[in-house]
C-alpha cells in the first residue's frame, strides 16, 4: 500500500508540501520529519529496481521492513499534524463579527461596497445592498445573483486574517483584506426603518464569540467599533476627570451653526471616546463617580450575584434649574443580556448626565427641557428591544399649557450622520411636575419640548368632522336668513341696510360651500379643478373681509352722518366695492403666476417624527396668505375699530348734551322716505304746534 502511494503521481506528497508552505506554522521539528520521510520513501521506490539499489543508497536488505514501518509510522504522524494543523487554522479563522439578514430580491440588485470613516453600516434597498466600513479599500459594485427570492446573507469580519467577506445565497464576495487587528469594543446604534424601503427581517449578529443577539427588522444597522486604547495600562481616574474637564470646556464654547454634519459626528465621537475610557476605568468598589460643571459620570461594576437585581439611580436635587432630579430604574434584564457576552465576571454600566445641549443639535433646532441629557449603556453590549422596558423619570417645574413634553432618544444615523431626536421605541408618562419616559433600548434619552402648533393625526379627524358639521350649520343659516331679510325688502324703510345684510350673507354662505367642496374638488386630481377651487376660495374669503368693513362703514354713516348720509345709487357703488375688489385682487395674484393657486399640503403629526400630508385647494405661498389674507384682515380690523370709536364718540357726545334738546323729536321711519332717513323734524317754540320741516319739497 506504501509503495504504491509512493508510485503514485506526485500529488500525493506535494499538495501537502504546498499546504504547508501556505500556512507557515509548522516547527523545524516537523519539517526534519517531514525530510527524513522523504529519503526513506525515495530510497523505498529506489528498490523496486532491484537489491543493490538498497546497498547503494546505505540501506541493508534486510533492513528494508524495518524501514517500511519507520515510514508508515511517520506516514501517520504527518497526517496528524496535518489534522492538527487544520483545526488550529479552522479555530483561528472564527469570526470576530457576524452580521446576518434575510433579504427579499424583488429587482436584478447589486452589493454595492463604500469606505466609511466610524463604523460598519447596511443599508438595504430595493436595487442595492449597500455595504460600508473603516476597512474597505474603496468603492465596489458586485452584481447579486439575478435569480428572485428571498437570500439568507452574512458578513463575516477576521481580525486575525484581515478578511472581511460577505456570503449571499450561495455566493461568496471579498470586500477587504485589510481589517484592522487593533479593533476591540462594538456599539450598536438602534436600527433605522422605512415604510417606503423593503426591509431585512430576521436579522441577528455575534461579537467575539459572545451570545447571538437579535434586531428587528429595518432597512439600516450601524456598529462602531473603538481600539484597544491603553489596554494594557488601563485607565485611571485623573484620566477620566482630565477628559470630563476637557469635555466641560468643549460644551461651553459657542455652538457650530446648523449644517454642519461633520461637527455633530465629532462631538458624538467624544462622547463614544469617553465611553471607551469609562469601560476600562480603574477603581475601588462597586461605583464611581465623576463631575463637572456640565458633564458627569458614573461607573457600576455588577457582580454575578447581583445580576438578577434592577439597578436604581436618584440625582440630586438641583435648585434654580428647570430639571431638580431624576431617577433611572434599570431591568435586570439587561444583564441577563450582557451575561450572554461572556469572559467578563462583572458587567459594567455606564451613565453619563450632560446639562447642555450643544453637543445635540439637529437641524429643526429642537428645545430639550432643562437642556437634561442622560446616557445610559452596557460595556460592549448593545441593547436593544428589552422585553421590560427602562424607566427614566425627571423631576421639573410646572410645564406651560402649551408645552408638551415627548421623551426622545438621540439617533446618530439620521439626517446624514448630523443625528437628530427620535421617539422609536420610547414611550411618554406625562404629569403635572413629572416626566416618565419607557424605553426598550438604551443610549442617550432627553425630553423633547414640543409647543408647536401642528395637529396630531386623531385631532385632525375630529376638527375636520367638527369644521363640516359648523360649515353647513353656517350655509343654511345664512340662506334663511337672506330669505326673511328679502321679505322686508319690500318695505321702503330699512332698505339700504337690508340690502348690505343680504350681500354680506351671500359672501358667507359662498365661502361655506366653497370650503365644503375644496377637499373633493383636490381628490379629483385634476389640476384645473383644484385651481378653480383655490381661486374660489380666496374669492368668498376676500368678499366676506369687505363685506364686513362695509357694514362697519354703514354703521357709522347711519350714526354719525345723519344729515349728509344720501349717496345717488349707494347700493351699487357698495356692490362694486364689496365684490369687484376681491376679483381685482384673485385675479393680479392669477395672473402674476398660475402656479399661486393649487394643491397646498398641511402637515398632520402621527408622532414624534411621522406625519402625513393633507392637502387641500388653496395658495401654494405662504407670502401671498400672510401678505394679502392677513393684511387685508389687519386693515379691515383697523377700519371698523375706527368705525367703531367715532360711534362711541357721538354717543358720548350726544349724552353730555343731556336733555337741552328735548324739543328735537325724531319722526318714525315711516313718515320719510329712504333718503330722509333718521333726519329730525324740529317744532319752533314761537309758533305753537307749527311743525317746521327741512326741504319740504323733497315730501
Amino acid at each position: 500500500m506504501l509503495w504504491q502511494a509512493a508510485s503514485s503521481p506526485q500529488a500525493a506528497f506535494y499538495p501537502p508540501l504546498a499546504y504547508i508552505d501556505d500556512i507557515t506554522i509548522f516547527s523545524q521539528d516537523f519539517e526534519l520529519h517531514l525530510i527524513h520521510l522523504t529519503t526513506v520513501l525515495t530510497g523505498a521506490r529506489a528498490a523496486e529496481g532491484g537489491g543493490r539499489r538498497y546497498q547503494s543508497i546505505g540501506f541493508p536488505t534486510e533492513e528494508n521492513q524495518e524501514q517500511r514501518e519507520l515510514a508508515r509510522m511517520n506516514f501517520l504522524l504527518l497526517a496528524l499534524v496535518f489534522l492538527l494543523q487544520g483545526i488550529n487554522r479552522s479555530r483561528s479563522q472564527d469570526e470576530d463579527f457576524q452580521f446576518c439578514a434575510e433579504r427579499n430580491q424583488t429587482q436584478r440588485s447589486y452589493l454595492v461596497g463604500e469606505f466609511h470613516k466610524e463604523n460598519i453600516t447596511i443599508d438595504n434597498s430595493a436595487d442595492k445592498l449597500m455595504i460600508k466600513a473603516p476597512f474597505i479599500p474603496g468603492n465596489t459594485n458586485e452584481s447579486l445573483p439575478d435569480h428572485l427570492g428571498i437570500y439568507h446573507f452574512c458578513l463575516y469580519v477576521y481580525q486575525r486574517s484581515g478578511f472581511f467577506n460577505i456570503t449571499y445565497g450561495k455566493s461568496n464576495y471579498t470586500l477587504s483584506r485589510n481589517v484592522n487587528s487593533s479593533l476591540h469594543s462594538l456599539r450598536a446604534d438602534p436600527p433605522r426603518n422605512s415604510s417606503l424601503i423593503p426591509m431585512l427581517f430576521n436579522v441577528s449578529y455575534t461579537y467575539e464569540k459572545g451570545q447571538k443577539n437579535a434586531l428587528s427588522s429595518a432597512v439600516n444597522y450601524s456598529f462602531s467599533f473603538k481600539g484597544r486604547e491603553n489596554t494594557d495600562q488601563g485607565v485611571q481616574v485623573h484620566d477620566i476627570e482630565h477628559e470630563l474637564s476637557n469635555l466641560a470646556k468643549f460644551m461651553k464654547t459657542p455652538t457650530m451653526p446648523s449644517g454642519r454634519t461633520g461637527s455633530s459626528r465629532s462631538q458624538y465621537k467624544k462622547l463614544l471616546h469617553l465611553e471607551g475610557k469609562l469601560e476600562k476605568v480603574q477603581f475601588e468598589g462597586e461605583s464611581k463617580a465623576f463631575k463637572e460643571t456640565t458633564i458627569s459620570a458614573t461607573v457600576w461594576k455588577i457582580g454575578p450575584n447581583k445580576a438578577s437585581q434592577n439597578l436604581s439611580f436618584t440625582s440630586e436635587w438641583e435648585t434654580g434649574k428647570k430639571v431638580h432630579r431624576f431617577e433611572m430604574n434599570m431591568p435586570s434584564v439587561v444583564f441577563a443580556k450582557a451575561k450572554g457576552r461572556g469572559k467578563a465576571a462583572e458587567t459594567r454600566v455606564l451613565l453619563v448626565e450632560i446639562n447642555s445641549q450643544s453637543l445635540f443639535q439637529d437641524q429643526n433646532n429642537s428645545h430639550v427641557l432643562g437642556e437634561k441629557v442622560i446616557g445610559i449603556s452596557v460595556a460592549n453590549t448593545v441593547v436593544s428591544h428589552l422585553p421590560q422596558n427602562l424607566v427614566l423619570t425627571f423631576f421639573h417645574d410646572q410645564l406651560l399649557r402649551n408645552e408638551t413634553p415627548q421623551c426622545v432618544f438621540w439617533d446618530v444615523n439620521t439626517n446624514d450622520g448630523s443625528g437628530s431626536w427620535s421617539d422609536i421605541g420610547c414611550t411618554t408618562e406625562k404629569g403635572n411636575e413629572q416626566t416618565t419616559c419607557h424605553c426598550n433600548h438604551l443610549t442617550y434619552f432627553a425630553v423633547l419640548m414640543v409647543s408647536s402648533p401642528e395637529i396630531d393625526y386623531i385631532h385632525q379627524q375630529y376638527l375636520t368632522i367638527i369644521t363640516y358639521i359648523g360649515c353647513i350649520i353656517s350655509a343654511v343659516a345664512s340662506v334663511f336668513t337672506i330669505f326673511f331679510l328679502h321679505s322686508r325688502k319690500k318695505h321702503r324703510d330699512h332698505a339700504v341696510n337690508i340690502s348690505i345684510h343680504i350681500n354680506l350673507l351671500s359672501a358667507i354662505f359662498l365661502l361655506d360651500v366653497s370650503f365644503l367642496i375644496n377637499k373633493h374638488l383636490d381628490s379629483m386630481h385634476s389640476e384645473a379643478a383644484c385651481k378653480t377651487g383655490a381661486i374660489f376660495l380666496h374669492f368668498s374669503l376676500l368678499s366676506c373681509l369687505t363685506w364686513m368693513g362695509i357694514e362697519g362703514y354703514n354703521l357709522y354713516r347711519l350714526v354719525v352722518e345723519v344729515f349728509n348720509s344720501y349717496f345717488e345709487h349707494f347700493i351699487l357703488k357698495l356692490c362694486l366695492v364689496g365684490w369687484g375688489l376681491p376679483t381685482f385682487l384673485v385675479a393680479v395674484i392669477f395672473l402674476t403666476d398660475r402656479t399661486n393657486y393649487g394643491s397646498f399640503q398641511i402637515a398632520v403629526f402621527e408622532s414624534l417624527d411621522r406625519s402625513t400630508n393633507e392637502t387641500i385647494c388653496w395658495i401654494t405661498k405662504p407670502l401671498i396668505h400672510n401678505m394679502v389674507n392677513l393684511g387685508f384682515l389687519s386693515l379691515v380690523f383697523l377700519f371698523n375699530s375706527v368705525m367703531l370709536a367715532a360711534m362711541i364718540r357721538e354717543i358720548l357726545r350726544q349724552n353730555k348734551r343731556g336733555h337741552a334738546s328735548c324739543h328735537e323729536l325724531p319722526l318714525h321711519h315711516h313718515q320719510l322716505p329712504p333718503r330722509l332717513l333718521h333726519f329730525p323734524l324740529v317744532l319752533d317754540n314761537g309758533a305753537a304746534g307749527q311743525k317746521v320741516t327741512p326741504f319740504p319739497e323733497q315730501l
